[in-house]
């Protein structure tokens, strides 16, 4: 559940981190998240969302993290959304993804804070 809860925290933000990672998750608000959403403060909107998600998760179905990569980039978040040949696991090219996703916004100090 770390992805829920990252989302949950993240996203309420009025100072935003470098990013959130949120790996084989949903958007852990119910059936009013948009509206609820709306007021999520300025600041937490600038932060870049990685999202990733097994095609084949028993535990939390894909379309989950699709619709939780909707609702982010319909509300003006900056989403990075991946799908894996896998099911609620990590795999290498994940791990890979993920490392230059950070990479590129700690590394370079392009988004550190």
């Amino acid at each position: 559940q770390g992805g829920a809860v990252t989302l949950a925290a993240g996203l309420r933000r009025s100072e935003p981190l470098a990013g959130l990672v949120a790996l084989s998750t949903y958007l852990p608000l119910g059936t009013d998240a948009l509206a609820r959403l709306d007021d999520t403060p300025e600041a937490a909107r600038g932060q870049p969302v990685f999202v990733a998600h097994g095609r084949f998760d028993p535990v939390v179905p894909f379309a989950a993290g699709e619709d939780a990569a909707r609702r982010l980039r319909a509300l003006g978040f900056d989403v990075d959304f991946h799908a894996y040949p896998m099911q609620h696991q990590v795999c290498l090219e994940e791990i890979e993804a993920v490392r230059g996703w950070l990479d590129a916004r700690l590394v370079s100090g392009s988004a550190a804070r």
